[in-house]
């Protein structure tokens, strides 16, 4: 299998992760994992094509991880990424955010160029 698995050690606790979860998005994870039966395995992020300006953003819950996924270990909880989704996640921090207005996660990429007025699509 090519499934990856990086968890932090002495080698990889001086390099940042390609991508990130906050303590309040992981805190927010594992409450809404924790209302699946059967609980899953870990969360799938990914990117997509489609949406207004090429781009969106996914997020699912997994059972087991993919051939060619890496799997990322944030407090114990395991993050699922598509090599393909791996190259436009690179450098990412993704949040939970809570407003007046509106909840939910949030995806900090230093790699979109624009994004599409509505603000779930983005082009690299």
């Amino acid at each position: 299998m090519a499934t990856t698995t990086v968890e932090p050690t002495q080698e990889t606790t001086q390099k940042k992760p390609p991508l990130v979860l906050t303590p309040t998005a992981i805190a927010k994870v594992r409450e809404i994992m924790a209302t699946q039966n059967p609980l899953p395995a870990g969360l799938r992020i990914g990117v997509a094509g489609g949406g207004c300006s090429g781009f969106q953003y996914s997020m699912a819950f997994e059972n087991q991880s993919g051939m060619m996924d890496k799997v990322f270990s944030f407090d114990d909880l395991k993050v699922f990424v598509d090599s393909t989704s791996l190259m436009y996640l690179n450098g990412c921090t993704v949040d939970y955010v809570e407003t007046l207005e509106a909840a939910g996660f949030k995806f900090d990429n230093p790699q979109v160029k624009t994004t599409c007025g509505c603000g779930s699509s983005f082009s690299v």
